[in-house]
């Protein structure tokens, strides 16, 4: 699996949204792998790695078979410099480093971890058998085998061999690396991929290479007879290979002159030939379009997408359970966003970098000049500061500035607007969230800002800050914000803050709030809730 540059956005996947956005910020690559993409590893800008998700078969990697809903540090992994990672359906995870070392872990019945055991590996270990003296720059995996390709142009393969995917002549598993040979030998191979039972390699003159499972025709030999040892392609003799991609039982071919070739199963439409009828040799599909300069499939997925020079992204085979048999032209930036919003299971079909640019949204560029002395053309002052806003943003965001901006002539406004009815905590939040659509307050607070929606008539703000008061009632503060909203006349938060006070009346009973509490409300309390039966005792 090599990985993309692409702009992308992890918050597509589902799984990421149990992040927070300052470990999103952190995130330069990440891989959503596991039977229901409920896994994830990610790597941050200072090269830490971080898993979360599900664990199965202990594919986490964290030396216990936990779930983990919060992201878990890797220690073995951290400084690392992961370059190439590819998981399988156990599953187990295999990856590189830049250093041109493999460690696995997860899954390891078939001894698709290569260490020569069938013992679950439940953390990173390094595969070394054979691949210790070799720099290895690209891994792949199938459901329970793997592959490491070394720098020299040199294959190896491991792990489940049922239908001769690992290429031994066999259909033994392999339990450590061995080097791929038979055809291959004196071969430089640039490029590999596996689906589901089967394997294939790019050498770097552009012959494809198939071997292991082939009852859907995926090896593209013209016949389905599973192969033991790799076996040329030969109907792609007259064209020259860059890339190829393996989805569960399907194979996509680039060529150099962006032309794009398809094979294998096509119960989806997955092979883009407008039918469903599988193809035992090569077919070239999307003739009419302009050339491709990227494919992408993955082994647990029945979905195909491809990527023009213009940058389009054609998607096509299983997306979200429908059967699209033609490449569908879709909306996308990246072929990753194919996989994220289309594929089942969601998963990444390659370790994905996240190149975090220093544009800015319009949203983030104004968040950034709330309370700006240097591009501010307005202040307020409240209990003695200052707070520097823009008239046109006030203008444009609140009826009450809209109005009040309109009543002045240019020539009368003022530089400084004096605000003496709400405190300077309350104000500055108002404004504030003028410029974010957010409110970051106590609920004590919440409370004054509450007034201040109720008087400016924002409607939206009001149901915010309700909603932090409830959020943050305590047994404490409960009183408090019962008189606070009596005061307001907020009748839903009252209502919430009595029954809550009702509640837990022994606890609030020993507050000092409740105890200071002004003579008539607190009769009125006690009044109300003796109705209740609250005073039974």
């Amino acid at each position: 699996m090599t990985h993309s540059s692409i702009m992308v956005d992890v918050g597509k996947w589902p799984i990421f949204t149990l992040l927070s956005p300052q470990e999103i910020a952190s995130i330069r690559k990440a891989c959503v792998f596991g039977t229901s993409a409920n896994e994830a590893i990610y790597i941050t800008h200072n090269d830490e790695v971080f898993v979360f998700g599900l664990n199965c078969s202990n594919c986490l990697g964290t030396g216990d078979n936990q779930s983990t809903i919060v992201p878990k540090k890797l220690e073995a992994l951290c400084g690392k410099k992961i370059s190439s990672l590819s998981y399988g359906s156990g599953p187990h995870v295999v990856l590189c480093t830049e250093d041109g070392e493999v460690y696995a872990w997860g899954h390891n019945g078939y001894s698709q971890l290569g260490n020569g055991t069938t013992n679950q590996g439940i953390t990173p270990v390094q595969v070394c058998t054979n691949l210790l003296i070799k720099k290895v720059v690209e891994v792949a995996c199938g459901s329970h085998h793997s592959m490491a390709l070394s720098l020299d142009g040199d294959l190896y393969a491991w792990g489940y061999n049922n239908c001769g995917q690992v290429g031994s002549g066999s259909t033994a598993n392999q339990p450590t690396p061995r080097r791929v040979s038979n055809c291959l030998q004196g071969k430089f191979v640039v490029g590999i991929a596996c689906g589901q039972t089967s394997s294939m390699a790019v050498v770097n003159n552009g012959e494809v290479y198939g071997w292991g499972y082939n009852g859907n025709g995926q090896l593209g030999l013209g016949n389905n007879g599973n192969q033991l040892t790799p076996c040329r392609v030969a109907a792609l003799h007259s064209v020259c290979v860059l890339q190829i991609a393996c989805g569960y039982a399907h194979t996509l071919a680039l060529t150099d002159e962006g032309l794009l070739y398809a094979w294998g199963a096509n119960t989806y439409g997955q092979l883009g030939t407008g039918n469903k009828s599988n193809q035992l040799s090569p077919v070239q599909i999307m003739m009419e379009k302009e050339r491709v300069v990227e494919i992408a499939a993955c082994h647990s997925a029945h979905t195909s997408a491809a990527k023009t020079q213009s940058g389009q992204v054609y998607m096509w085979g299983q997306c979200r359970g429908q059967s699209v048999t033609f490449p569908h032209l879709t909306h996308f930036a990246c072929t990753d966003d194919v996989f994220a919003c289309f594929a089942t299971p969601a998963v990444m079909w390659r370790l994905l970098s996240v190149e975090h640019e220093d544009f800015l949204t319009v949203a983030e560029s104004l968040k950034k000049e709330f309370d700006s002395p240097e591009t501010s053309d307005l202040k307020f002052r409240v209990d003695g500061k200052y707070i520097h806003v823009h008239k046109a943003v006030l203008k444009i965001r609140c009826e009450h500035f809209r109005t009040m901006f309109q009543s002045y002539w240019n020539e009368d406004m003022k530089e400084v607007i004096e605000i003496d009815q709400f405190s300077y905590p309350v104000y500055r939040a108002f404004l504030e969230y003028l410029y974010t659509d957010s409110v970051d307050l106590p609920p004590e607070d919440a409370i004054g800002l509450l007034d201040l929606a109720t008087s400016y008539c924002e409607n939206r703000l009001k149901k915010l800050c309700q909603h932090i008061i409830k959020r943050g009632i305590t047994v404490e503060n409960a009183f408090s914000l019962l008189s606070a909203a009596v005061r307001y006349d907020a009748e839903d938060l009252e209502e919430f803050c009595f029954k809550f006070c009702v509640n837990h009346l022994t606890e609030v009973t020993q507050t000092t709030a409740f105890w200071q509490m002004d003579g008539p409300l607190l009769k009125e309390f006690i009044a109300k809730a003796s109705k209740c039966g609250a005073f039974k005792n």
